[in-house]
């Protein structure tokens, strides 16, 4: 049995976590622990103080109890909201507090990304244009090309949490690109597991979204490889060989 532990802010979408421990179909447990979220506000200084080092050390002595071989900062916001460097530093000190391998969904993204081999990403994001335009730029430090960014304006988790399939489908058209490899949608906020295949299909490319990279990096931590179909072409493909 592998454990992967995963701290996750509030409730808006945490039902995708137990859907994919049930896609994983092996012996793998997910075990989700929610974090105060604060301010539940989409601006730079409530990302922050959303991804405070307190506000996660909180949540990691239940996940040691738990056996969990490594932790996740399930929130792309208040990962990238810090930049490149100072996610890097959340991560770190997120790896001390709960002594075991650590990452964020921020860093998931550019993995998962790297994993299937894609160099230029689309983004469709919930968030307004300026956050949106962040996460872009935390994709740039990660040497991916962001070609487009679509952002959609809602300013509270609450909201996303409350789209469906409709929205969802509309956003990811919205962002697709000709010149994209794939498009991703970074909030863990959204509900998306139901939908990966779905959406692979509808765009003809992978489509990376945040709780389903969130559990990927969590694995990659633990060195475990799923296959698992009905998780979209990161849970299917083979890894790139770096030369």
């Amino acid at each position: 049995m592998t454990a992967l532990g995963f701290l996750y802010p509030g409730h808006s979408a945490e039902d995708d976590y137990p859907r994919i421990e049930q896609l994983l179909g092996s012996d793998i447990r997910v075990d989700l622990v929610h974090t105060d979220i604060g301010e539940d506000a989409r601006r730079e200084d409530a990302l922050r103080a959303l991804g405070s080092p307190e506000r996660l050390a909180a949540g990691v002595q239940e996940l040691r109890h738990a056996g969990a071989e490594a932790v996740v900062w399930a929130s792309t916001s208040g990962s990238f909201g810090y930049g490149w460097e100072g996610a890097n530093e959340q991560v770190r000190g997120l790896a001390v507090a709960a002594g075991m391998p650590a990452s964020s969904t921020s860093f998931g993204f550019v993995h998962a990304g790297r994993e299937l081999g894609v160099r230029r990403v689309a983004i469709g994001a919930t968030y307004p244009d300026d956050i949106a335009g962040l996460f872009a730029d935390f994709l740039r430090a990660g040497d991916l090309d962001v070609v487009a960014v679509r952002g959609s304006g809602i300013g509270t988790a609450a909201e996303a949490g409350t789209w469906g399939e409709a929205e969802l489908f509309a956003l990811a058209r919205a962002a697709d690109h000709a010149d994209a490899d794939a498009v991703l949608l970074p909030d863990t906020a959204l509900h998306t597991v139901s939908y990966l295949t779905a959406l692979e299909k509808e765009l003809g490319k992978p489509v990376l979204t945040a709780n389903q990279v969130t559990v990927w990096e969590a694995l990659r931590l633990a060195d475990r490889r799923v296959n698992a179909p009905n998780l979209g072409a990161l849970f299917t493909r083979e890894p790139i060989v770096q030369v």
